[in-house]
């Protein structure tokens, strides 16, 4: 039977064209075609033959791909690679550095994106100040592996509101990134997440699709590429250590390993269990190098009162303290820190998620006086307690300060 590179797509024709890159691959893209010119090249009779589509869909799959369902057109890429047994040492090697001790996990996250790509995943955020870690080999893997499933985003493209180049692909990936506005922050938590999206392109209407889209994000910037609250669970943050020795063919041995890789993903069987809504546990991908982006993403109010309350223990020796709110305000005023009542409370309640006594009760209150000194007394009310443990493991960087 003839190929015939050609559909249509409700009244609108397309042809299926293979776009070259540099790397000697094509990438396939639907582009629209004018009726004339299929008429012009291949006669009128032709148009009969062109396969017809209600509309367009888009159903992730890797194994038993179909292109066509319920006279819709899939418009997920189907992967070129045909998976055969064989050594992917290499592969391996290079889980192996990127995950660290979290390798079995790491394996996991590339088989669920291979067999079981509607699985929600955690935000996979690779960072280091060092350059030679392999990070952007990492990103160049994943494309070489998905192909076109797999997107490169920019940060002024991922905040932009137009997005149907990127809300039907697999893998969302941003090097570089830097997120400095809070906004950008809750987006991408929402979409990690999302099983729908508003899909929108210039001069179209929004139109809600199906959002599966995993993201990897890449940084030199450990400490503050994005902003995320102590609580946040969605995001898996991994140090990645510099390579020994450079190996310049490296992608190329990776890339002649993806059919053997993709096998050994197809027999393996999984070292975690699905938990949560994300497959992993908080536990699990709770990493230093998240803590470190957390602590560091503390503002400057919770870590003064931090360095309060760690002064204090220490001068009396104590391994917790008790205090209410206005105690903490009337010491903060003493610095050039400005905030209220309502803000304290919110950080003790939400941020650190403390709870007060329920009673007023008496407890040994800390007074500060007007030489600086800190003094004892007796006060009472609905009081805080807090270990000085927590404060070190959160706020370790004050006592350097």
């Amino acid at each position: 039977m003839e190929y015939i590179p050609y559909v249509r797509v409700g009244t609108v024709y397309y042809k299926l064209v293979r776009v070259p890159s540099i790397s000697g691959d094509f990438n396939e893209e639907l582009v629209v075609w004018n009726i004339e010119t299929i008429r012009q090249d291949h006669g009128k009779n032709y148009l009969s033959n062109v396969p017809k589509f209600d509309g367009f869909t888009c159903i992730p799959r890797h194994l038993d791909y179909e292109r066509e369902f319920h006279k819709f057109y899939n418009r997920y890429a189907p992967m070129s690679h045909q998976m055969q047994e064989g050594s992917c040492e290499h592969s391996l090697a290079f889980i192996k550095h990127i995950f660290g001790t979290q390798y079995e996990m790491g394996l996991d996250y590339f088989q669920l994106l291979f067999l079981v790509p509607t699985q929600i995943l955690p935000i996979l955020c690779l960072v280091s100040e060092e350059r030679g870690t392999g990070k952007s080999t990492f990103l160049k893997w994943l494309k070489l592996i998905f192909e076109g499933n797999m997107t490169f985003l920019t940060n002024d493209s991922f905040s932009s509101q137009f997005n149907s180049d990127w809300t039907n692909k697999l893998l969302i990936c941003i090097d570089e990134v830097l997120f400095n506005k809070e906004e950008l922050t809750e987006r991408i938590k929402y979409l990690s997440t999302a099983s729908t999206n508003k899909m929108e392109a210039k001069g179209k209407d929004k139109r809600e699709m199906d959002f599966f889209g995993k993201f990897v994000l890449c940084s030199n910037n450990e400490d503050s590429f994005i902003k995320i609250d102590p609580n946040e669970t969605r995001f898996w943050v991994i140090k990645v250590p510099v390579f020994s020795e450079e190996d310049t063919s490296f992608l190329e041995k990776l890339k002649a390993e993806i059919p053997a890789f993709l096998h050994m993903l197809d027999q393996r069987t999984y070292s975690t269990k699905r938990r949560t809504r994300m497959w992993f546990e908080f536990a699990e991908i709770k990493t230093p190098a998240l803590l470190r982006l957390i602590r560091n993403n503390r503002n400057r109010v919770e870590k003064e009162i931090a360095s309060t309350l760690l002064t204090i223990m220490e001068l009396f020796d104590w391994d917790s303290i008790d205090f209410c709110p206005l105690d903490l305000m009337q010491m903060l005023n003493r610095t050039r820190v400005k905030t209220d009542l309502t803000q304290l409370r919110k950080i003790l309640k939400t941020t650190w998620q403390l709870t007060n006594q329920s009673n007023s009760n008496k407890y040994q209150k800390f007074i500060v006086l007007q030489t600086g000194d800190v003094v004892l007394g007796e006060g009472k009310g609905r009081y805080y307690s807090i270990d000085k443990d927590f404060l070190i493991q959160n706020f370790d960087d004050v006592m350097t300060t």
